[in-house]
């Protein structure tokens, strides 16, 4: 069998994912990366030897590619995303698929008139501790689902989102896009259903009074971040522009009557997601997210118990963002070559943005709600028909 031959967009950060992919399928390699930043350049010359490096998208286009990450600044996924599409490539889009509700639409609209396979990168769909909520609710433990509130306390935000570009709303729209866009399509996953109404309310609390700034461009994360930057006012080195919301926070109404709501803080002490799923016969919650935690599930009526009535471990798994990446890369390059269905949904990945995307509008306008405009049914159709035209 001929290997897949891969592509990557973007080699600062993330665009690891496409190396490791390649690796652990054995039958496929990185043949090309498009980065025009020079960390970037020397990430990619130390650790892709033999693979042609360029600066833009359009160079690799008659590169013969089966597919290609798409794992460049936020901004940039729509252009990139519909260009490869448009030329006939798989691509698989880093979350989030866009920063904006209408670039979100106009790449799936681009995918299903080319018939090209489009994937994004939502792996939160793999995470052990997130499939054994999933899983528990689907068995009936907690009844039918009707709350979830979701806390996500960001503890290295001032070393992951305000030293570089992600400070800037040019490129991210909010940080409340950029990291919700996860917990977002994780509510509606556990949930069973789809935001039509948000409301949004935040604020610059902490980082944009921080004054000492520094241009990164000649750098990645790695080259900065570390425990000992704390406590959070005194960072130093924040990004040039700093006009993003270190404090946001979330009210959603689901189109099956679910209400949820998330929080999300970029200057907490510890790291990590607590999702709490309330039922009509009990509720669920997460204690960690890896091997070492457990959900707790109360299912009888009781004062405090710390413990729950039942304790459900998370299984323990290997790699990246808890064992969910290896997975998550498989699943597309089995996508790539069969078109099977997968876990993950271009059109979750677009009611993510749609939810984030119009939160942040609600917040910057003085909390008024928005409502989610729904999407064409001939796109829902051909995506939840698992993308028939590119078979």
């Amino acid at each position: 069998m001929a290997k897949l031959r891969l592509g990557v967009i973007g080699y600062g950060n993330r665009g690891v994912i496409a190396p490791r992919a390649a690796e652990a399928d054995g039958a496929a390699q990185v043949v090309a990366v498009v980065e025009p930043h020079p960390a970037g350049q020397r990430r990619a010359a130390r650790e892709l030897s033999g693979v042609r490096r360029v600066d833009r998208v359009q160079q690799i286009l008659d590169d013969d590619l089966d597919a290609v990450f798409v794992t460049s600044p936020d901004h940039l996924h729509a252009d990139q995303a519909v260009t490869l599409l448009e030329n006939g490539i798989a691509v698989f889009v880093d979350k989030p698929l866009a920063i904006t509700l209408p670039d979100a639409d106009r790449i799936l609209r681009t995918a299903m008139a080319t018939g090209t396979k489009l994937y994004v990168g939502h792996n939160m769909r793999h995470m052990p501790v997130i499939t054994t909520m999933h899983r528990l609710i689907a068995d009936g433990a907690i009844g039918e689902v009707k709350a979830i509130w979701c806390r996500y306390f960001v503890g290295d935000g001032g070393d992951r989102f305000f030293k570089d570009w992600h400070a800037d709303r040019r490129r991210v729209n909010s940080l409340l896009l950029q990291k919700a866009s996860h917990d977002l399509d994780v509510i509606h996953w556990l949930a069973g259903g789809y935001s039509t109404r948000v409301v949004g309310m935040g604020a610059q609390t902490l980082y944009a009074a921080i004054d000492d700034r520094m241009d990164r461009s000649d750098q990645v994360v790695r080259d900065w971040w570390s425990h000992d930057n704390w406590p959070p006012g005194e960072q130093r080195g924040l990004n040039p522009v700093v006009d993003v919301e270190d404090l946001s926070m979330v009210q959603l109404a689901l189109d099956n009557g679910v209400l949820a709501s998330y929080q999300e803080c970029h200057y907490t002490p510890d790291y990590w997601r607590n999702y709490t799923v309330i039922g009509t016969e009990g509720r669920l919650e997460n204690f960690g997210l890896d091997g070492s935690g457990v959900v707790r599930i109360w299912d009888r009526r009781t004062d405090y118990t710390e413990h729950g009535d039942r304790e459900v471990p998370i299984p323990e798994a290997a790699g990246g963002h808890h064992g969910a990446d290896p997975l998550l890369l498989a699943e597309f390059l089995d996508f790539v070559r069969t078109g099977r269905p997968t876990r993950t949904s271009p059109i979750a990945a677009r009611q993510a943005v749609a939810a984030a995307a119009l939160a942040t509008e609600s917040m910057r306008d003085n909390n008024t709600p928005r409502d989610v405009p729904p999407l064409e049914p001939e796109l829902i159709d051909y995506f939840d028909a698992g993308q028939p035209g590119s078979r």
